[in-house]
């Protein structure tokens, strides 16, 4: 070949331009962000809309129906989900993942816009906001201190904490969580108010008026000039309490007289806990795009600093760090990458017994992998699990050209004694075409990942495009630097070694006793077909449709993060501290629990209502426990289900989203009908086995005051029902009504009705509204109060009334086994006009699973018309395609004895996890498409060349089988090697990653076995085969559309 006999001659070339892609791989390598997973946020935008005044049911007829009838026709969304509760509106707009947020998000605003005059009057103006995965907190700190208050300590976070975290590299945003925000209290006593003749507005009014501050103008002379600010804000609770409300004859009434006012927290209804602890908790949010690990480090270096600036006996300490298990994971990942790097060249050594011929190869892995990054850098890609679990893959791929070619090389030395040059030349020429062939097959493999969407679509297309790029790479090192070592550096061995003598005397029984074996089977063609064929049709049946014995199916397997949630959930209408004093329960057994190392508590607030919590617990070091995740979830279990009064529960979050892997969502069109199926629906779906934590979203039994206005009484009172609203508001819910200034930051005033006197509903009674001619209505005189139970909010999906069910799995039950139990209850349970989708994990599941039956069928036909390109046959194909069904067979096998022996001692001491049919697996068996071609590939193209040299097919087989076994058993053993350490490694993120190398160690293991018999019997059968079915094709053709021959006629 032109491009090796170049190299040959020009040494210095060939070496240059491998030093410069690797000097590329490296510039790439220091630029790559860092993350656990590829870019797999959807682009997500929300609308926020309030009606003062108005419950769940008005807000979903007046607005929520309204905005989602326009948005739903936008442009590339996904799903479109609602939630409507009292005076809110919440839409959530998921689009695909290849639809820009900023582009949604104008696409958004404008239907808005467009749709705004249908809303109702009183409706505030909706807030439009994009929304991402990356926008969580994934960095907590918590701030405590024993000798200030929670309201001190807010305003440390926000004025000394928060500021610093937020100019930091890579920080996005810091927010503050069970804060008690500064506010000046104005607490207003019903009784005093109607006793003096005034109303709530009366309040609201004077405080408006009195309160200003504003800039009065400036003074101008010739030489001076003066601004005018007029001096009439308030500061202090007794600044407020002297402030004038109304005057009576000479009397002035003072805010003191008629509400108690103080320096209070604005909100009090979220709690945070740091090891028990009162704290205020600062949660960080990254930048979309930033590396999180360096973000991370920039937080832990500021510590010491901010730490500094705090008031004496204020402590600041890192909570929970997000990057932990991310920095563990890709460190483990690098290490496993190292691993098959070693294994793989102590593999080449051990089949040539030759250092120099050892290090030739050896250069192919840096020169591949280290140039590869230049590649995922100029794509936008991310150092991630996916992409160095694609590296560490590749790395047993990379070197097989490399091998291909030395042992070509190596074998014109030793075997026909030809000169360094003269045997690099021949021997790269003799093997060209298999080194591109085979590269040309494993690229086309990953090219039908380019077409997936979705999440799988995104996760795979890096991976794939990782490996593609490797094996493109070491394709071209193979062609241009292997052969000019090999030239140069490659020399024939007159004498060897005992050892060297001895390993070569065990190859030679072997290859001698495989060619007897061949010639067996190539004299028994049938048996050996009709075995195989059985035996594929036996695995796929019972490794996939038989019931009692196929693999469970999931998205991704269940990984040890070294953290966990306890998510606590009291009754409807449960109070803070009713709902807080379970959770105390729920933290003393968390603290007694060993290799816990710490947690946190959120009641309320970002959990949720006032009857929900949740508790990050986050484990001990990895090398510091003796116990999993899992083996702690489970023995926790039944100590928190114990617990009466709450419902709390504790599970693993996955890596993609918090949410639990079953997102069931049920819909009908009658929101009555779908409050009476729930019940049934869920009382069976509790009934599932391995089936736990299950919970909706759908809440019908709030306690709720209905508050019913008598309109006609009201118009007669001259009180606008507007009022009555906004009065309620006022005394029950707070009101901002204007602003305060402390420590040069801005605060709000809030008004509300004293706590104690909106302890019960009897105290309603007790509020007054100005009517006609300026006289006091009491509430009761036009509205009736009533109490009941109804939905806390109505959630929609794509439109429709929903709920979702959500669960958690026990190990004995898989996401796809769950999700068909699910299926079946919904068929039983649900009427008609129910209909039933998926969500979170749930969704992407079912859809990656669809995607990857189609990835991998695309990627057989893109090989098979390569391979019928490059072959020029429409036969060979066919011969080299038959060791796919042999690979996949045996990463079935292989899943399912991992599976079985799991559970057992054997497997804990092995560590084997994950044996399911799971992305990762379902990669490892697309990969393998690639990886045992080529081994079909050697002998087919050698066979074809010894066919052209004259040798008949028998012995042309044979011949090929015998010359092609040590290269074909030096790449597979160096592929399984690459993949050995992901099989079977430890640590951070490898149970995630072990069912590819499962699939990889067991799928090449058994294709290699039977592909050494298999393929050279049908290279010999299919081409007779095909010939019988294209006569008898031929046949049937002219039988169906012969034409009708004329017959003459002869006259009388």
């Amino acid at each position: 070949m032109k491009l090796s006999e170049t190299s040959i001659r020009r040494p210095v070339l060939a070496s240059m331009i491998s030093a410069a892609l690797v000097l590329f791989g490296v510039i790439g390598y220091t630029r790559l962000s860092v993350r656990e997973l590829p870019d797999i946020d959807p682009p997500i935008i929300s609308v926020s809309t309030t009606l003062p005044g108005a419950n769940a049911q008005v807000v979903e007829t007046a607005v929520t129906d309204v905005l989602e009838e326009e948005l739903s026709t936008i442009q590339g969304l996904r799903t479109l989900s609602s939630s409507s509760s009292e005076e809110n509106s919440q839409i959530t707009l998921e689009f695909n993942l290849d639809r820009p947020v900023d582009v949604a998000a104008q696409d958004v605003r404008d239907k808005v816009s467009r749709v705004r005059g249908r809303l109702p009057v009183d409706v505030l103006e909706p807030v439009i906001a994009k929304q991402s995965a990356d926008a969580q907190p994934f960095f907590w700190l918590a701030l405590s201190s024993e000798n200030y208050d929670l309201m001190q300590l807010s305003d440390v976070a926000d004025r000394l904490v928060k500021a610093r975290l937020q100019s930091l590299p890579g920080v996005g945003s810091a927010g503050i969580f069970g804060e008690r925000r500064y506010s000046m209290r104005v607490w207003v006593e019903p009784d005093a108010l109607s006793a003096r003749g005034l109303t709530v507005q009366d309040v609201e009014n004077a405080i408006v008026s009195r309160n200003v501050e504003i800039p009065a103008g400036r003074i101008e002379s010739t030489r001076r000039e003066f601004s005018v600010r007029s001096l009439g804000e308030l500061k202090t609770p007794r600044e407020f309490g002297e402030l004038a409300v109304a005057s009576q004859g000479t009397q002035l009434i003072k805010l003191k007289d008629v509400a108690r006012v103080e320096l209070g927290p604005e909100d009090d209804r979220s709690i945070f806990r740091y090891n028990g602890s009162p704290s205020v908790a600062i949660g960080v949010v990254r930048q979309s795009k930033a590396n999180l690990i360096d973000v991370a480090r920039n937080i832990r270096e500021a510590l010491p600093s901010i730490q500094q600036t705090l008031p004496s006996g204020v402590k600041l300490q890192a909570a929970y760090d997000g990057s932990q298990f991310v920095t563990h994971s890709i460190h483990d990942a690098r290490l496993t990458l190292l691993i098959a790097a070693i294994l793989v060249v102590l593999i080449i050594f051990v089949f040539l017994r030759n250092l120099r011929a050892t290090v030739i190869p050896g250069l192919a892995i840096p020169a591949s992998i280290v140039a590869t990054f230049a590649i995922m850098y100029f794509l936008g890609f991310s150092i991630n699990n996916f992409t160095l679990l694609a590296l560490t893959i590749a790395i047993g791929i990379v070197v097989d050209d490399a091998i291909i070619v030395l042992e070509n090389a190596f074998r014109h030395q030793e075997e026909l004694h030809e000169a360094p040059e003269l045997a690099a030349t021949n021997g790269t020429n003799e093997i060209g075409f298999a080194v591109i062939a085979t590269t040309i097959a494993l690229v086309a493999v990953f090219t039908p990942l380019g077409f997936l969407r979705g999440t799988a679509g995104r996760l795979l297309s890096e991976f794939g495009i990782a490996v593609a790029g490797a094996v493109v790479i070491s394709g071209f090192v193979a062609l241009t630097l292997t052969p000019m070592l090999c030239a140069k550096i490659l020399r024939m061995s007159h004498s060897h070694g005992q050892l060297f003598q001895m390993f070569e005397r065990g190859f030679n029984a072997l290859a001698e006793r495989y060619a007897a074996l061949l010639r067996r089977a190539v004299n028994h063609r049938a048996a050996v077909l009709v075995g195989t064929l059985a035996v594929v049709t036996l695995s796929v049946f019972v490794f996939l449709l038989f019931p009692p014995t196929r693999l469970h199916n999931e998205l991704i397997p269940e990984d040890d993060r070294g953290f966990f949630l306890v998510v606590v959930r009291g009754p409807e209408g449960a109070s803070l501290p009713y709902t807080d004093g379970y959770v105390r329960q729920v933290e003393q057994i968390i603290g007694h629990t060993p290799d816990v190392n710490g947690y946190f508590t959120i009641v309320g607030g970002f959990a949720g209502g006032v009857n929900s919590a949740f508790i990050g617990v986050i484990l001990k070091d990895f090398a510091e426990r003796h116990t999993s995740v899992q083996q702690m979830i489970g023995g926790l279990f039944p100590q928190l289900m114990g617990i009466s009064g709450v419902l709390a529960f504790p599970y693993a979050p996955g890596a993609i989203g918090f949410s639990q892997p079953i997102q069931y969502v049920v819909q009908n069109q009658d929101f009555a009908k779908l409050q009476q199926i729930m019940g049934p629906f869920v009382q069976r779906a509790q009934a599932v086995k391995g089936l736990v934590n299950v919970q909706t979203d759908l809440y019908v039994n709030k306690p709720e005051l209905r508050v019913t206005f008598d309109r006609d009484r009201a118009e007669d009172l001259g009180v606008p029902v507007r009022d009555v609203a906004s009065a309620l508001q006022t005394f029950l819910g707070g009101r901002r009504v204007s602003t305060f200034t402390r420590n040069d930051k801005l605060y709000y005033v809030m008004v509300q009705l004293d706590p104690k006197d909106r302890a019960t509903p009897s105290d309603m009674r007790g509020i007054y509204l100005r009517g006609k001619g300026g006289q006091l209505v009491q509430l009761d005189a036009l509205a009736n109060v009533q109490e009941g139970v109804g939905p806390r909010q109505i959630n929609h999906f794509n439109r429709v009334p929903a709920f979702t069910l959500s669960a958690s799995l026990t190990p004995g039950l898989a996401q796809g086994e769950a999700l068909d139990s699910l299926d079946g209850v919904a068929r039983q349970v649900l009427p008609p006009g129910s209909t039933t989708a998926l969500a979170g994990e749930s969704r992407e599941f079912r859809e990656s699973a669809g995607a990857l039956y189609f990835a991998f069928g695309v990627a057989l036909l893109v090989v098979f018309m390569v391979l019928a390109s490059q072959f020029e046959s429409m036969v060979h194909p066919w011969t080299v395609l038959l060791a796919v069904p042999l690979a996949i067979t045996g990463a079935l096998a292989t899943l399912k004895f991992v599976a079985v022996l799991q559970p057992t001692l054997v497997g804990r001491l092995l560590h084997f996890s994950g044996a399911t049919i799971n992305l990762y697996s379902e990669i490892g068996m697309i990969l393998l498409i690639g990886l045992v071609s080529k081994n079909s590939i050697l002998l087919v193209e050698y066979t074809n060349q010894l066919k052209a040299r004259g040798l008949d097919t028998v012995s042309a087989v044979l011949e090929a089988g015998r010359i092609r076994l040590r290269p074909i058993l030096m790449t597979s053993v160096a592929t399984i090697m690459g993949a050995v350490p992901v099989a079977w490694g430890v640590g951070a993120g490898s149970a995630a990653r072990r069912p590819l190398g499962y699939a990889i160690v067991g799928g090449v293991f058994f294709s290699t076995a039977l592909t050494l018999f298999v393929v050279p019997v049908a290279y010999l059968v299919l081409p007779a085969v095909v010939a019988w079915l294209a006569d008898l094709f031929r046949r049937l053709w002219r039988l169906v559309f012969r034409r009708r021959e004329h017959v003459p006629v002869e006259a009388d």
